[in-house]
């Protein structure tokens, strides 16, 4: 069995047709939903982008190891789904950016790790005012075709690297983490233009009982002089360019014939708020569904086509689908499910939780996208439009403090260590605008989510390795 990963960057579900959007174009998304199974639930451990890596390929909560900013990677002590395989003697190549392995770690885990092109090498900004008045990342089409895009050659390497397999080469397990949807928010032609106001669903709208984030965000990017329509539309055509390329991929694996022997995953890193309570990006302690939920469906031999899978799930059950699906052991403790019997034709488990934790808090300042370190050098200029989250982050630590979300199919309960909690009944507010935290009437099911978030911690909170040291002198 060979194994593809396409993974967009900060596509969320509820963008997309086949999760019930009613005006975006996304048919290769609709096709390989009807060649697999769709699950309808999906949420990320973490709510950016290298976090949530990290948890998907070993498995584990982003407080086993720390892996909760964008700079902890994967080392090369840490057990990951990539090293199995590749171990196994499958043939690893990744094709996209990385966040997810530190530098010594990729010519251990992977055959080959390139990264081509930048995505929006030839975008300029088009705020509604100049960056230091409005800074929503907001730009102009991006020049020449949609080919020259930074996720199409890294597709048109993946592709490449399939066409040119013989027969009897090794299985292989191909990663596509690619760029969009993520911002700034532009496109190519046709598709930055695909879509006006009259195709977006309506946004949420500013709430007042929300974390002081939102608030913090708004005015440090002062997105009151935003065009978050526009900025909407744009992030839908975003994502109708990502399905042309699901779909190039998808008649590439067709056309060479290694349909029967693939399991196709798509799946994104998280979601982004797209003007949406009157934000952008997205928040290293947000947990909003628009972040946490993100489309999944895989197509694999034999799965039952067609199906819909109600049960939630967890991102990081990929990597113990695939690795049961190999036939292969992991070595180390983790907190992933299989999704086998869900391909069957299961539901899930319909009282599961899923949960996501980020944020960092006062004493962990070298977490911050604001610290002044070579590394972030980029985001320490006004001009740049990653600035204002950086001095956020600098100027109220408290904004981006560590947070836990616990979240069922009815309800969510989200804890922060500064304040600014969060419950959400999810049958009567799917679209968390009424935060219920400590209303008396809903007592017994905020105690019942907090008993589960501290089982959850006490069962979770940390993992011993299997090797094991010599004891003796």
């Amino acid at each position: 069995m060979n194994y593809i990963f396409f993974f967009p960057d900060e596509l969320r579900a509820e963008t997309l047709s086949v999760y019930g959007h009613l005006t975006i174009r996304t048919p290769n998304f609709d096709r390989l939903a009807a060649e697999g199974v769709t699950f309808d639930q999906c949420h990320v451990q973490n709510t950016v982008c290298s976090p949530s890596r990290c948890s998907l390929v070993t498995g584990q909560y982003v407080h086993d190891k720390g892996h909760r900013s964008l700079w902890n990677l994967i080392k090369p002590y840490e057990h990951n789904l990539f090293g199995y395989m590749k171990e196994a003697g499958y043939e690893v190549r990744i094709y996209g950016k990385n966040d997810l392995f530190a530098q010594e770690s990729i010519p251990l885990f992977t055959d080959e790790f390139k990264h081509y092109g930048s995505a929006g090498q030839r975008a300029r900004p088009a705020p509604v005012k100049p960056l230091q008045e409005c800074n929503d990342f907001l730009f102009h089409p991006t020049e020449g075709h949609y080919t020259e895009h930074s996720d199409y050659q890294n597709l048109k390497a993946g592709m490449d690297f399939i066409n040119g397999r013989k027969p009897g080469d090794k299985p292989f397990i191909l990663f596509l983490p690619l760029v969009f949807p993520h911002c700034p928010y532009t496109a190519h032609e046709p598709f930055y233009s695909m879509y006006d106001e009259n195709d977006i669903v309506p946004l949420r709208p500013v709430c007042d009982n929300k974390p002081s984030y939102h608030e913090h965000i708004r005015r440090y990017r002062n997105l009151e002089k935003s065009n978050l329509k526009k900025i909407q539309t744009i992030y839908m055509g975003m994502a109708s360019f990502t399905d042309t390329l699901l779909g190039e991929l998808m008649d590439c694996i067709a056309n060479t014939g290694i349909k029967n022997d693939t399991m196709l995953i798509a799946s994104a890193d998280h979601g982004d708020y797209a003007g949406d309570y009157g934000l952008v990006e997205k928040w290293p302690s947000g947990c909003e569904d628009i972040l946490t939920r993100v489309p999944l469906i895989v197509s694999a031999p034999g799965c039952k086509k067609g199906h819909r899978v109600t049960g939630q799930v967890e991102l990081f059950d990929i990597m113990a689908t695939v690795m049961e699906s190999a036939g292969l052991k992991t070595r180390h403790t983790h907190y992933a499910h299989s999704l086998l019997p869900q391909l069957a034709g299961g539901t899930g488990d319909l009282n599961r939780a899923v949960y996501c934790e980020g944020g960092y808090n006062k004493n962990e300042p070298h977490c911050n996208e604001g610290t002044p370190l070579p590394s972030r050098s980029f985001m320490n200029g006004p001009g740049n439009v990653y600035y204002p989250k950086g001095l956020q982050q600098k100027e109220h630590p408290e904004s981006v403090c560590r947070a836990t979300m616990i979240r069922t199919l009815t309800h969510k309960l989200v804890l922060r260590t500064y304040g600014d909690h969060e419950l959400y009944d999810l049958n009567a507010d799917p679209r968390e605008l009424n935060n219920i935290y400590g209303d008396k009437t809903c007592a017994g099911i905020q105690a019942e989510l907090e008993r589960r978030m501290l089982d959850w911690y006490i069962a979770a909170s940390d993992s011993v390795p299997e090797e094991e040291d010599p004891r003796g002198l």
